[in-house]
């Protein structure tokens, strides 16, 4: 099964809608991808994908699928035992995860994801502690905190004290604060209650007015399409659906034979 659906660009200089794809330019190309933690056990076992630039993408499955695991080998946290990732033309492999924001790729990972002790905007700080553009560190500063009104209130306040939202919102920012072209997000509802989890998710949708392409891997399925331009379904190691993500949302096949949900996920 493959519900993959074509969708029209974005407008011109403006950011995609939910539900409208980006540039048809690829940003980031996962072709055959095969990774895992032991010799000869295979996780992701051929898994390719495609985040177009201005896209939001959205990688769904059971438990076991594989998708925190895609996330990490893109990010050089696994290693590549055969496939190809690129980003922005450039292959991926064998660099090794400390070098991945200098080729312009953030990773948010679902725990540990900031500095507790440190401050809020000592948390920042250490997000751009590899750039020396030091206007331009003030302009981002100053961006975060629009974006999250929240944290400029509680700058000076120690990151580990405060709720779940919050410092999730502190993790992205961190890593916005490297000016990224590819953030990739993994759980970002995780832990959070319901309330919690449309903030985050209103907040991930207006980091993408900031220009940047995001691959999210999510369990809440309805939250993180509702956001999405498309979504993969991942099974056994491999995407076994692709399509637009409002399309993805209603389709009942999907949510039953690969979510645990009947009558589709809207």
């Amino acid at each position: 099964m493959n519900a993959t659906t074509s969708t029209a660009p974005a407008r011109a200089g403006t950011a995609a809608a939910p539900g409208e794809a980006g540039s048809s330019q690829p940003a980031l190309v996962v072709q055959g991808l095969v990774s895992g933690y032991t010799p000869e056990v295979d996780i992701l076992r051929g898994v390719g994908l495609e985040v177009r630039r201005g896209e939001i993408v959205t990688v769904l499955g059971p438990n076991g699928a594989g998708k925190s695991t895609l996330i990490k080998t893109i990010a050089g946290l696994v290693p590549v035992r055969s496939g190809q990732v690129m980003l922005d033309g450039q292959s991926l492999v064998g660099i090794a995860a400390h070098r991945m924001v200098s080729r312009g790729l953030a990773y948010v990972p679902q725990t540990n994801n900031i500095f507790s002790r440190m401050s809020i905007e000592e948390n920042l700080q250490m997000g751009a502690c590899a750039r020396h553009d030091h206007a331009g560190i003030d302009e981002d500063f100053a961006r975060m905190y629009e974006l999250f009104p929240r944290l400029r209130e509680r700058r000076r306040q120690a990151a580990g004290t405060l709720s779940g939202g919050e410092r999730q919102m502190v993790a992205v920012a961190r890593a916005l604060m490297s000016r990224p072209t590819m953030l990739m997000l993994d759980e970002p509802s995780a832990g959070l209650s319901p309330k919690l989890v449309g903030v985050v998710f209103a907040k991930v949708r207006e980091v993408r007015g900031l220009g940047v392409t995001m691959l999210i891997v999510e369990q809440n399925a309805k939250a993180a399409l509702a956001i999405s331009d498309r979504g993969y379904i991942l099974a056994q190691g491999r995407e076994q659906v692709s399509g637009n993500a409002q399309e993805l949302l209603s389709n009942p096949e999907v949510g039953e034979l690969y979510l645990g949900v009947r009558r589709g996920l809207s």
